[in-house]
């Protein structure tokens, strides 16, 4: 027994020095160096305050603002420390309920808008953190958007194509947009 328990005790020490301090350490050093921003959050600053981050979605309730897809975090929307989708499935009454409210209030906010509605802005993500949009769903809003802020419709679609970003590699995804840089962009307007 005591010829087994000391290299036992040795790998042990190794095992956790190797698995549980240094590569750790490797592994954020290296993320600090070749991914600075993200490694630190991607907070956004304006005016040298965080107004949010770009990796993150956000709550946006006020109708002169883009708003994001729903969050199926828990306690509040868009925890990043409860990331998780709803895991309701298509058929279950609690998600079409939810799904129904969603469209009713995209629908009371914006009365003339006989568009279809997009289905990022009535369904959560698997992550319920989603900082972008479908290109659709950001199009949707702008009726909305434009009345509010007295703009024309042309102003903000341009607006909306200039913050718009392009497929992940040319192939994977489709073209979104980032609600929150979206918002800050009509905000500095």
């Amino acid at each position: 027994m005591k010829s087994t328990f000391r290299p036992a005790l040795v790998i042990f020490a190794m095992l956790t020095l190797i698995c549980g301090v240094i590569y750790p350490y490797a592994v954020t050093g290296i993320g600090k160096l070749a991914f600075s921003s993200q490694a630190e959050g991607s907070i956004v600053t304006q005016n040298g305050t965080a107004v949010g981050s770009s990796l993150i979605g956000q709550a946006f309730s006020s109708p002169q603002y883009f708003w994001g897809r729903p969050s199926a975090t828990a306690p509040m929307p868009n925890n990043a420390a409860a990331s998780g989708g709803s895991n309701l499935g298509p058929t279950n009454p609690a998600l079409l309920d939810a799904v129904k409210g969603r469209i009713e209030a995209l629908k009371a906010a914006d009365p003339g808008n006989t568009a279809a509605v997009p289905v990022d802005l009535v369904t959560a993500s698997g992550s319920g953190l989603d900082p972008e949009i479908s290109i659709a769903a950001a199009y949707y809003q702008i009726p909305r958007v434009a009345r509010v802020r007295q703009l024309t419709e042309e102003k903000v679609k341009a607006i909306v194509d200039r913050i718009s970003q392009p497929q992940y590699l040319g192939f994977f995804g489709e073209n979104r947009v980032n609600v929150l840089a979206l918002n800050l962009a009509l905000d500095q307007r």
